[in-house]
């Protein structure tokens, strides 16, 4: 009876339980299926520090070279370096990662040569499909298939090679913001034992930089906190450390490595609102003042007031890599952030990079004299919630009593673009649901502390009636 892999094939990637949900046997399927349909003669994979992680990697790259595909191994790696490599070298690429979730999860991130997502409208949904007719029936020319390979009709046996593109994406990462002449600054950087402790040394090494490293043993058991910097609590090594040096900032990585936190000299967190416009202004510069820049809905309206006052096109999209990436390919972006602390850029084939947006803010920061928190309190402007879930059992009603609370008052505009967003003047709040699990996430923002309060109040209470 064929597997179902429901569970584990999410919107955007694989993820699940080692080895209860997914284990080799899987990875190597799912290898043999990412290279039927690409289509790809070669292919680039790499892996973060979990336990499970090389094991996964190993069957997928035979898996795949059983279908005749050329794999190149680039081994311990971050997300945004498998990236680079998938771009530097027009491949489709893996990641096995599972960012930062807990040891004994590991899962994979897939992309098409240049990074193109690769999501379930864009193949993964006929990746699960054959893997999970496989589980079945056996992979034709899979190196561990059930007893039905046929290699005799089967394309030839790829190769499995290895290359190491570290300095490569530092060097790329380091012609894109020129850090050469900055005033030097003392940066602690938190990398939460996981993949920033890898690439990190690379990136920074010749820079102006004093470097105070926390957490840079790489470890997928995770010793020291959770590498989900999203959470304030894996925050306050970082901040006490800050403070406790007298830094200048301090940078909190998440697991993989492609998301990138920043705290000011007070050890205070800066929103990721406030880091888009910091980097949209920039960006924009470097392109002479025009441009279009993409922020998700639930970004801060500082975002696009800033991309305005720039000369910069505002473009408001859903919430989500795939959509941002989509966004950025259509309308040729320079830059796009989300309030996830997940950056894009233009010159790193559309895909997200925390690293390069971690050297924008050490530019913008050395360029001048005054400290970060000054430098980012122009483009924090408003008071935000954050993401705060309720669950709910009944989703689309809970929407449905905000809609009819809302909808009748004439200062009050609705849209459904992603969820229900409610906007006022002064004021707005979403509400989205979770696509896996029976939640509804509110952000709301006002022009004060006050406002804001009374309307995420009132939200939460039509939301948890």
């Amino acid at each position: 009876m064929a597997a179902d892999l429901s569970q584990i094939v999410k919107a955007y990637d694989v993820r699940g339980l080692v080895p209860d949900q997914w284990d080799e046997s899987l990875a190597d399927l799912f290898g043999a299926a990412f290279a039927q349909v690409t289509g790809a003669r070669a292919i680039v994979v790499g892996h973060d520090m979990r336990p499970s992680s090389p094991g996964l990697t190993d069957a997928f790259s035979r898996g795949a070279a059983a279908r005749g595909v050329d794999v190149t191994q680039i081994g311990l790696c971050s997300t945004d370096q498998l990236y680079y490599a998938s771009g530097a070298l027009n491949l489709p690429g893996a990641m096995f990662t599972a960012s930062h979730n807990p040891a004994q999860y590991n899962g994979i991130k897939l992309c098409r040569a240049g990074a193109a997502p690769v999501g379930q409208d864009t193949g993964l949904t006929e990746i699960r499909e054959l893997v999970e007719r496989w589980t079945d029936t056996g992979a034709a020319s899979s190196s561990t298939a059930a007893g039905t390979a046929d290699t005799h009709t089967g394309p030839p046996q790829g190769t499995i090679t290895r290359a190491d593109t570290l300095n490569d994406y530092a060097a790329h990462l380091r012609a894109l913001v020129d850090l050469t002449t900055i005033r030097p600054l003392k940066v602690v950087v938190d990398a939460g034992n996981g993949m920033g402790g890898h690439t990190v040394p690379t990136v920074f090494e010749g820079l102006p930089l004093t470097l105070v490293p926390l957490y840079f043993e790489l470890d997928g058991t995770f010793p020291n906190h959770e590498a989900n910097p999203l959470d304030p609590a894996n925050l306050v090594d970082l901040q006490k450390r800050v403070r406790d040096e007298g830094a200048d900032l301090g940078l909190a990585f998440d697991g993989d490595a492609d998301r990138c936190f920043v705290v000011d000299e007070r050890g205070e967190p800066v929103s990721p609102s406030a880091i888009t416009a910091l980097v949209a202004v920039r960006e924009l510069a470097r392109n002479g003042g025009r441009g279009t820049v993409i922020h998700n809905l639930i970004t801060s309206r500082s975002v696009p007031e800033v991309v305005k006052e720039n000369g910069g096109t505002p473009v408001r999209t859903r919430v989500g890599h795939s959509f941002i990436k989509a966004e950025m390919a259509r309308s040729g972006a320079i830059f796009g952030g989300e309030h996830s602390a997940h950056y894009y850029f233009k010159d790193f084939w559309n895909a997200d990079t925390g690293m390069l947006a971690a050297l924008h803010v050490l530019a913008a920061l050395g360029g001048q004299n005054g400290p970060l928190s000054s430098l980012v309190a122009e483009y924090d402007r408003y008071s935000g919630s954050g993401e705060i879930n309720s669950t709910v059992a009944d989703q689309a009603g809970r929407i449905a009593a905000i809609k009819a609370a809302y909808g009748p008052r004439e200062d009050v505009t609705l849209d459904e673009l992603d969820g229900l967003t409610v906007s006022c003047a002064d004021w707005w709040f979403n509400v989205r649901p979770s696509n896996t699990e029976p939640l509804l996430r509110l952000n709301a923002e006002a022009r004060d502390e006050q406002t804001m309060n009374s309307i995420r109040d009132e939200a939460l209470r039509i939301i948890r009636a």
